[in-house]
């Protein structure tokens, strides 16, 4: 065991002539330089620390200004006004005994450049913020820039030119702004417009008008209040009331899933395939905790996004509680948290301060694999308790787990870096059925054997037996985005960097002397384990409801949407708003995740995609109106769409405003009948879009293979879809389409074939318009794919 090998670096013994002192200089080495590289660590971090500090100015202007004083003040002028003067005269005591009448004007003119230094580092990182503040560049047209916006692009650009930091941007972010009540009660009545009858949408009106009169106006001082004292008025609340006070499984009904290549799979070796894939995911955290990855960017522009998200990444978990979870996060932890076989496993990543190679973590890997000790009682199914309800988890957790080996082994899977499951099925697109495999996949990652996986941990990776991988993350820490440009990175890195030999195993050398992973050990009592099997049945039933539905669209992608002159997001949204109304007979409310990390601390906002404008079109199309009148519906649809999508990014959006005043209603112990509807109204079409943000990672041109089949979740509404998609370079969607077996009106299958149907016919309306100058020669069609 691990504890074993490193007792061994001092010994003693106690003889009649004193005590013997047995070094182990090998050990003492090993311990010397891990210290270094945790001294090394600090040092980055006080280093990155003021850099980031004082952005979007550097740390050597100071110099600059200091110089520049100095000059000055040597050419017999005194730009300090006087002060410099003041400032002598302030200084200590012991000062002017000991230094010369010209030493102290030399401090006192140090001490006022730094004064100055610091003063204008504050005013440029306010003028950034005010320049950041400005979001009317969304809404202008293409090729038609204001003059605002043309004086607005080079400032931000003079002002961001510096590399910045993972974090440099944090501090000049704008804060989340608190729409006025009355715009929010304005657009969401116009968002329900198209979905209720006559009465139904009057009886609405009165309800949100008397509620924007009395209460409203209450509620919204308080919310002004807290956005005035926090980062960001929504996110705090967000996170605890729709995340960490749920008490059903987040297995299906929060955590999400990421999935590998579609054709590709770079080696059919477990192991190895887990030794690129693990080193991948620690090189990124390297690269967060070194704050050099790039700051994510508003696509073609300069404009920054808040990277808060990124510091739970790793070493993090959610942890049960009666009431409420809690996020826990520990600083690096140098081993993983291994599952195989009904067995954990501590896996040590680092050794003496650095990180093993792939080869040798395949090796560590493959040893595990070898292992042929069966489970401890109670050992095989224990992550069922974070698949199900998480009331009795807590129990268990407080009751069972807070002292002794219990709590040993626990600790160990809740500071992992992350966890790692290595499984035994295959997966991906193989035999008769190859694409229809990709359900089966799906499902697996979503929830494999509701045992078999860590659900709380920030993301669990999954390696199956055939070398394919993916993900499941937990939801509550960070969006889909962030996961994803995780996975992009890890995926990119495993194929294109670290690479395989030609018999697909990892590169480089063995370290011979390295420790055996070491087996976690558990006394789990029959408490548990009936509660073990309790939790279990819970999840196989949500798992058992759960029908998943992954299809590539191949017909076209961006490239020919763009032709078209629409936007491929509006085009795909108002495809499956028709998919919708062909297959439920009408329209529904309609959840697009947005996101609104232009602010400090941003995480989603909603975008109600379903709009007067698509409704009408969608009926037009469906009753025989002429071709040209749908094209003008459709066009006016999605400028609807888009413009609906930009006012969400940018504060504007309807839903997080209405959910604090819900929230603020709550701690004044205050009702309101049109906040408890709005709240309670179900999303019966949920979607999502994965968006590719790492293009330059991926050489499509020489590896067109090399696709990414994106991520998926489960069914927000009992009776609805959850769809997830990904735009693939620019001739393919894919889809993820899910719903629940255990109601009569969904099918994942036949909503996936609507879908497709839905995104033809409409690109076949658009395809007949003179003015798009399409033909059926530039589908786009990628050429058929060789599986491997």
């Amino acid at each position: 065991m691990a504890e074993a090998h490193q007792a061994v670096a001092f010994q003693f013994t106690i003889t009649p002539e004193g005590i013997d002192l047995q070094l182990s200089y090998q050990a003492l080495n090993q311990i010397y330089l891990s210290g270094v590289r945790s001294w090394k660590k600090r040092v980055s971090r006080v280093r990155n620390s003021l850099i980031k500090g004082v952005y979007p100015a550097s740390p050597s202007s100071w110099l600059f200004v200091a110089i520049g004083i100095l000059a000055t003040m040597y050419m017999q002028s005194d730009p300090s006004m006087g002060l410099i003067t003041k400032i002598q005269q302030h200084l200590p005591l012991s000062l002017h005994m000991s230094l010369s009448a010209q030493g102290q004007t030399m401090v006192s003119a140090l001490v006022f450049s730094t004064l100055l230094w610091l003063s204008l580092i504050l005013a440029l990182r306010f003028c950034l913020k005010l320049l950041l503040s400005y979001h009317q560049w969304m809404f202008e047209k293409h090729g038609r820039m204001s003059n605002t916006t043309k004086v607005w692009v080079p400032l931000v650009r003079l002002l961001s030119s510096r590399k910045p930091l993972l974090y440099s941007y944090q501090s000049s972010l704008p804060h989340l702004p608190v729409p006025a009540i009355q715009d929010t009660v304005s657009r969401y009545l116009e968002s329900v417009r198209p979905l209720l009858t006559d009465p139904e949408f009057k009886r609405m009106s009165d309800l949100a008008n008397e509620f924007e009169s009395n209460l409203g106006n209450r509620l919204q001082r308080y919310l002004k209040l807290k956005a005035l004292w926090a980062t960001n008025y929504v996110s705090d609340w967000w996170e605890e009331y729709v995340y960490l006070r749920s008490r059903g499984p987040i297995m299906v009904n929060s955590n999400y899933y990421g999935m590998d290549f579609l054709y590709v799979t770079p080696t059919s070796v477990q192991a190895a395939r887990a030794g690129n894939t693990i080193t991948a995911l620690l090189l990124y955290r390297r690269k967060v905790n070194r704050e050099e990855l790039k700051p994510s960017r508003v696509p073609g522009t300069v404009i920054p996004l808040c990277a808060a998200q990124c510091e739970r990444m790793f070493n993090t978990t959610r942890t049960p509680g009666v009431e409420t979870d809690v996020l826990q996060h520990w600083l690096d932890s140098e081993f993983v948290a291994v599952y195989h076989r009904g067995r954990y496993f501590r896996l040590w990543v680092y050794r003496a301060g650095r990180l093993l190679s792939p080869r040798e973590i395949e090796d560590q890997i493959q040893r595990i694999l070898d292992d042929a000790s069966p489970p401890l009682p109670g050992e095989e199914k224990l992550g069922a308790l974070t698949a199900g309800d998480r009331i009795p988890w807590a129990q268990m957790r407080k009751q069972y787990f807070s002292s002794g080996v219990n709590k040993r082994s626990l600790d160990i899977i809740e500071r992992a870096a992350f966890f790692v499951t290595l499984d035994d099925e295959e997966q991906g697109m193989r035999g008769d059925d190859p694409e229809g495999n990709l359900d089966s996949y799906a499902k697996s990652l979503l929830h494999g054997k509701c045992y078999d996986r860590w659900f709380d941990k920030s993301f669990s990776v999954v390696i199956y037996k055939n070398g394919k991988s993916g993900l499941n993350a937990e939801h509550s820490w960070a969006d889909a985005p962030t996961v994803a440009h995780l996975w992009e990175y890890t995926l990119a890195t495993d194929a294109f960097q670290l690479g395989y030999t030609e018999d697909g195993h990892c590169k480089g050398d063995v370290e011979p002397s390295l420790p055996q992973p070491q087996r976690l050990v558990w006394n789990i009592p029959a408490e548990v384990q009936a509660q073990v099997s309790s939790s279990l049945a819970v999840a196989q039933a949500l798992a058992d409801d759960v029908d998943c539905h992954v299809f590539p669209f191949r017909e076209f992608g961006k490239g020919r949407i763009k032709k078209c002159r629409v936007s491929p997001d509006a085009f795909i949204q108002i495809s499956l708003q028709l998919a919708y109304y062909r297959d439920r007979g009408g329209f529904c409310l309609t959840y697009e995740a947005s996101m609104t990390r232009l602010f400090r601390e941003g995480r989603t906002e909603t975008v109600r995609s379903c709009s007067n404008e698509s409704c009408a079109f969608i009926t037009a199309l469906e009753s025989g109106e002429t071709e040209e009148e749908c094209r003008r519906l459709f066009q006016l649809a999605s400028e609807r769409h888009q413009n609906l999508y930009r006012m969400a990014m940018t504060g504007a959006g309807i839903d997080r405003h209405l959910f604090c005043l819900y929230v603020v209603s709550k701690y004044l112990g205050v009702e309101s009948p049109f906040l408890k509807e709005v709240l309670s109204e179900p999303w019966r079409l949920s979607t999502s879009q994965t968006p590719v943000q790492q293009m330059n990672l991926f050489d499509l041109k020489n590896h067109p293979d090399f696709i990414s089949l994106g991520g998926g979740f489960g069914p927000v509404a009992d009776d609805g879809y959850g769809v997830s998609y990904i735009i693939v370079g620019e001739d393919m969607v894919n889809f993820h389409v899910s719903s629940k077996y255990s109601c009569s009106q969904t099918d994942s299958h036949r909503f996936g074939v609507q879908i497709s149907k839905a995104m033809q016919d409409i690109m076949a309306l658009l395809s007949a318009d003179p003015k798009t100058s399409l033909s059926s020669k530039g589908t786009g069609q990628p050429q058929p794919k060789k599986l491997q």
